[in-house]
């Protein structure tokens, strides 16, 4: 059922502003999914060399600039749509339509990311169930959940997010008292979690490359700013979505690393998939097992509705700005829901391929589209305000509008240089295929490219 407010706007064909600021960093946090550290914990964990934390930490600082590039260009362009909107206004649109388009490798394939997980749950529990019929009633499940109502999402989201924090604090309880009991390195207080023997920058750029795509959820929560009650609330929520879950990132991880200081008890599944489930059993037993998975799946479910909500706002506002029937169909909003129902619909189908798909290779794929995303975030912050608007005129406008975003760009570039080479080629597939899509919208750069503010007529651009 829509809400007075969705109702309201229900003749309009527009978003409804109903979400307060902690609404918003739920759903951020929500996306982030914060026990997803011990979904990648044994694939990040053999990458790095067992340095989990620090990897978290590296990429942590890296998602902090960001942010704040982020939160400065969410008050300039107070619309849904985040690089792809930021990259249209300030350069170019057809640029800005490549970026959106690889922001969409990570935002489609996060909720994939999610059905895999739960997936890989249920096959923990139930082996010899057929694997699919998890993904396919799951995906329904969610589909219809994000249909409905946005406000009602939101609900849902943060009693999900609760649920799971209370779970991970009762995690560092038990982990705390095995490592007393000399599980693992027997202490909290070693260094090795941060730093041994045998490791190295590479190893911890690596590493960060990998656990960058458990960030992608602050950024996301640019998706939200034509549905927030007050826009100027998305900057703040950006900051203290990625402050929370970096926090809890970044602890979860030193207690996890101190009690497995190496991979070379988890199994093939555990490594490839999720190890939350064994990671679980060795530290509370078969009822924690239960109790710390049924916390991941809200968490996921949390994850699910956000980034599918998140993923299907980017659609419909490139829909919006879009020509022909492609373009109705992902800017449809439903009259009675207020939701973009097609682009939902969409998101939900591509969710399904988590039939046959590993957590390692997804997350690789994310990785691409969001850094990408990332350093045009950063770069547009130049743009705007050091080049159109000449605010350099001092040493702060100067440290603001250059250096800050010129750190973040330096270094999202640092980490897309340390990707696999399996996401790079993979990563540069999708994007020759938006250039091919790019040409056949622009009927080979003839037509000009639409860009839509949000509530206005959209504003036709020749750049």
């Amino acid at each position: 059922m829509a809400s007075v407010a969705e109702q309201k706007t229900a003749k309009s064909g527009h978003l409804a502003r109903t979400l307060g600021l902690w609404a918003i960093v739920g759903l951020g946090l929500g996306y982030m999914t914060p026990t997803v550290v011990f979904d990648t914990f044994g694939i990040v964990s053999g990458e790095t060399n067992g340095v989990v934390p620090t990897s978290y930490f590296f990429a942590l600082i890296v998602m902090m600039f960001t942010a704040i590039s982020y939160g400065r260009m969410t008050r300039a362009f107070p619309s849904a749509g985040s690089a792809y909107t930021y990259t249209s206004e300030t350069m170019s649109p057809k640029l800005g339509f490549l970026i959106g388009w690889a922001a969409l490798l990570d935002y489609l394939l996060l909720p994939l990311v999610n059905a895999l997980i739960i997936r890989s749950y249920m096959y923990s529990f139930f082996p010899d169930a057929p694997q699919w019929i998890w993904v396919v009633v799951y995906v329904a499940v969610i589909t219809g959940l994000c249909l409905v109502s946005m406000t009602n999402t939101s609900r849902v989201n943060m009693v999900l997010v609760v649920f799971e924090v209370v779970l991970i604090g009762v995690f560092l309880i038990l982990a705390g008292k095995a490592l007393m009991d000399g599980m693992g390195n027997g202490t909290i207080l070693s260094a090795a979690p941060a730093w041994h023997e045998g490791v190295s920058l590479g190893h911890v750029i690596t590493g960060a490359t990998i656990v960058a795509f458990s960030f992608i959820g602050f950024d996301a929560i640019t998706m939200y700013t034509e549905e927030a009650k007050d826009a100027s609330t998305v900057p703040k929520a950006i900051i203290l979505a990625l402050l929370i879950g970096g926090g809890i990132f970044l602890t979860a991880a030193w207690f996890t690393q101190s009690l497995f200081p190496d991979i070379s008890g988890f199994t093939e599944e555990s490594l490839e998939n999720s190890a939350l489930p064994q990671i679980a059993f060795e530290v509370g037993g078969q009822l924690f097992k239960i109790l710390l998975t049924a916390a991941a799946f809200a968490a996921t479910v949390a994850s699910s509705l956000a980034s599918q909500s998140s993923v299907s706002r980017l659609l419909y506002v490139m829909g919006r700005n879009g020509h022909g029937p492609i373009g109705r169909f992902f800017g449809y909003i439903h009259p009675t829901f207020q939701t973009p129902a097609y682009a939902i619909i969409f998101t939900g189908f591509v969710s399904l391929f988590a039939i046959g798909l590993s957590l390692d290779f997804v997350a690789s794929l994310i990785n691409f589209g969001a850094l990408i995303a990332f350093t045009f975030v950063n770069l547009t912050v130049i743009v705007y305000f050091a080049y159109r608007r000449r605010e350099t005129h001092t040493p702060r406008e100067i440290f603001r509008n250059i250096v800050l975003p010129g750190i973040g760009v330096s270094l999202t570039v640092l980490l897309w240089l340390y990707l696999s080479a399996e996401s790079t080629r993979y990563g540069m597939i999708w994007f020759g295929i938006g250039i091919i899509v790019l040409l056949w919208i622009t009927r080979f750069f003839k037509r000009p490219m639409n860009v839509n503010m949000g509530e206005e007529a959209p504003i036709t651009r020749e750049g």
